[in-house]
Formats: C-alpha cells, structure tokens, sequence
C-alpha cells in the first residue's frame, strides 16, 4: 500500500476505496476489495504472543533522513542501561534497514535474532526476498519467541505504507503504547509529519509525542548554539501547538551521534554530557512516563 491520502476515510471505513479523496489513490482498487477490513486469523495468535511484552512503541517519520533510525537505536539504548530492563528493537524498513548497522551487526543476510547488551534485536532481512512487508511482519510477530520483554521498540519506514498499516493492524489487540513521531526543524519535514498525526489519528494510534532532531548546533567550545535547519514556520514547537499533541523534546547536531552510529555503538558512552545525550534522557524518561501512566490505567479498567 503506498501513500494515504490527507482525507483518507480509513481501510475499515464503508467508505474505503469508494470515498471522494479516494480517487486517484493508488490504494484505492485494495481498499474497495474490502482486505483491508477483513480480520486476519493472526491478530489473535500475535495478541496470544505479545502477552509477554508488556510496551510496543512506533517510532514514525513523516520524511526519511531525519534520524528516525538513530533515535530508534539510541532509544533501545537508553532504556536498555537498566539492567533489569529488556529490550526488543525490530527494523521493519523491508527495502532500507538501518538497524544493523547502528547497532554493529551490518553484513548478517539471513533473518535473524541478537542480543546486544540487554537488547533483543530483531531486523528483517531486505528485498532480495521479493516478500510483502506485511507478510514479513505478521511472521515476525506471530511466530518469533519473544520472551519476557518490557519494551518492543519498532523502527518504521519513512510516510505511511503497507508495513504501518500492517504493524498497526497487527498489533492492534495486543495494545500499542503509542507512537513517537521523529521530525527535523524545517518546512519541508513538518508538512509530512502533519500527515503521519493524521495518520495515527485515523487508525486510532495513540501519540506519545513529537521529537524535533537536528535541532540546533551547540558549539563545544564557545557553547552558541547555531540553527543550521532554521524553523522558518515556528518548528515542532509550533505545529505540536497546533494539532495539540506533546513535543518530547529537541535533540540538538552532535557530530558524534554519526560517528558512533557508523561504529554501531551507543553516543551516550563516547558522549555523556553531551547536550544531546541530555535531550535524549529527558525524552527517554517521558516515553517511559507516558508508557507507565498508561499501563496504570488498563490496569486500573481491568480491575473496576
């Protein structure tokens, strides 16, 4: 499935592939099918599978290269310096994983499992399988045995396509924590991060927040901060206002951050005080405050 439309009704609208923003749509013919609102079988076995991992977070991107990957990556690391914490980090990017390589496993060709650390990494294996994304995810998720895990950490292709309707769909009953939407500074990044929040809003995804990266540049030596990705539109400030949704947070350019991810390790080692690692903390604990206010709250439904 390729892009959504703005006004998409979505796939399990009456309305889906026979609605007027649907014309022109290149998911309109799969839509009006009506596959798209048919219950897959396997919902239920993941929902079964996933009771043992207790936070599913989407990490999202309207646009690619904003460090979607790097955050995904970085997030796992962060939550994973708590040894009594495990982690799972699946890359769903079918024809562009970045994974592997942040995380120093580049080279590994079969689908496979890792453990770094105290993370569980789970990456699939690229397009020369010539398999649908969503057919990829559904096994990933049904037929791996996750354990016990605190947090599953999905890193998602850039926009809105088969694999986030997929993930979604499939995890759907097994309740999604929410999702953390990545952005950069600038126009041209917000304009599609608008349509990933209307995204999440039709299919009913929870957003936990928007984080701005490349958010400035913090000189090491004089300490002036530099906007090299300049907001002309007010940034993520502005549109979180805007749509009311919570920025996470602002993770200014470090050169390091590159670095360590060509190195496949983590920028808080080489970095700690770095004004980046301090962003990312902060960002970190409210993701981690986000997720346990909402399992409270479950909880609290299931026993009333």
């Amino acid at each position: 499935m390729e892009e959504v439309p703005h006004d998409c009704p979505g796939a399990d609208s009456a309305q889906a592939g026979r609605g007027t923003s649907c014309q022109g749509c290149p998911n309109q013919r799969l839509c009006a099918s009506g596959a798209g609102a048919t219950p897959d079988p396997a919902i239920e076995e993941i929902k079964e599978k996933m009771k043992t991992v207790k936070h599913k977070i989407l990490v999202l991107s309207g646009k690619g290269g904003v460090g979607k990957s790097t955050f995904s990556a970085h997030l796992a690391h962060g939550l994973a310096e708590d040894e009594n914490t495990q982690i799972a980090l699946l890359d769903i990017d079918i024809c562009g994983p970045s994974i592997p390589k942040i995380m120093g496993l580049e080279g590994e060709q079969v689908i496979a499992g890792y453990r770094t650390q105290e993370i569980v990494l789970l990456r699939l294996g690229g397009c020369e399988r010539h398999w649908r994304g969503g057919g990829m995810i559904k096994q990933f998720l049904r037929d791996v045995d996750w354990g016990e895990v605190d947090y599953l950490i999905v890193d998602t292709p850039p926009g809105t396509s088969d694999e986030h309707l997929s993930v979604v769909q499939y995890l759907a009953a097994a309740h999604i924590d929410g999702a953390v939407i990545i952005t950069t500074p600038q126009e041209v990044s917000l304009q599609d991060v608008r349509k990933e929040i209307n995204f999440c809003r039709k299919v009913k995804l929870p957003i936990i927040g928007v984080v701005e990266n490349m958010s400035g540049f913090i000189c090491p030596k004089c300490k002036k901060e530099s906007q090299i990705f300049p907001p002309t539109t007010g940034g993520a400030e502005l549109m979180c206002q805007n749509l009311e949704v919570p920025l996470l947070g602002r993770v200014p350019l470090d050169p390091l951050i590159g670095k360590n991810c060509d190195k496949g390790q983590s920028f808080f080692i080489d970095a700690p005080d770095s004004p980046a690692t301090l962003a990312y903390r902060s960002i970190i604990q409210r993701i981690q405050e986000f997720c346990d206010l909402r399992q409270s709250e479950e909880e609290n439904l299931i026993n009333s």
